[in-house]
């Protein structure tokens, strides 16, 4: 058997350190991981089980350029740790979790905020604000064993060298065992899975030329320009 017609490339991330390329699955991403971006979108997180939304793996980008999506006239950041998956399975417990890691990225999760803003009016789904052409920046992975902790540690993001977001990855309401625990209650995750972390409080819009730096403890530096 063949292919009707040649497939698309297989969406990668490169890996720090090697020649060798991550092939990416699916891309999860976890809303309102941080108490204070939760409040700033106007819920509370004292009362809300985690829930996920997803991206496409060809969302994914690493040439650090950003170009300003259609249909839009407000186009946000959010900073996030990313991590990815070397195995997978169903119903993994928590404190089996981080077995399954293979790496940590450095992400930004684009949002068209206004058509993600009518979505939620209008109780629809959220692809059409989340899941658009190279809307998930990130930098290549670093192997698990190279960070010392995906626990704790500074996240931030500047725009053209002005800070506009900064907290620590302690203060996720759910930290990356218990993501993976509940995200495979759902699904049944595998090899090349990412998941988006959550981002702490201080999104804002972007505009074309801006520059952005995010930046995670012990994982990297991601730079891009809005063109």
């Amino acid at each position: 058997m063949t292919y009707a017609f040649t497939p698309v490339p297989q969406p990668a991330l490169p890996v720090k350190g090697s020649d060798k390329l991550f092939p990416i699955h699916r891309v999860y991403c976890v809303g309102r991981n941080y108490s204070e971006h939760a409040r700033e979108m106007g819920h509370d997180p004292n009362k809300e089980p985690p829930f996920f939304f997803q991206k496409n793996p060809d969302n994914v980008v690493t040439d650090g350029r950003f170009p300003y999506p259609s249909a839009t006239k407000d186009v946000h950041f959010e900073i996030e740790l990313v991590v990815a998956l070397k195995s997978g399975g169903i119903n993994i417990k928590a404190a089996d979790a981080m077995k399954h890691v293979f790496g940590y990225a450095v992400g930004i999760d684009m949002t068209r905020r206004d058509l993600q803003a009518e979505a939620k009016k209008l109780q629809r789904p959220w692809e059409v604000g989340k899941a658009f052409e190279k809307s998930a920046p990130c930098t290549p992975l670093v192997l698990a064993q190279h960070v010392e902790s995906s626990s704790k540690g500074a996240i931030w993001l500047e725009v053209n060298g002005e800070r506009k977001q900064t907290g620590d990855l302690a203060q996720m309401i759910w930290d990356i065992p218990h993501q993976i625990e509940f995200l495979s209650g759902l699904f049944e995750l595998t090899p090349g899975d990412l998941i988006f972390t959550g981002t702490p409080a201080g999104v804002g819009a972007i505009k074309k030329g801006d520059k952005l730096k995010g930046h995670v403890d012990g994982v990297g530096d991601l730079e891009v320009t809005v063109v």
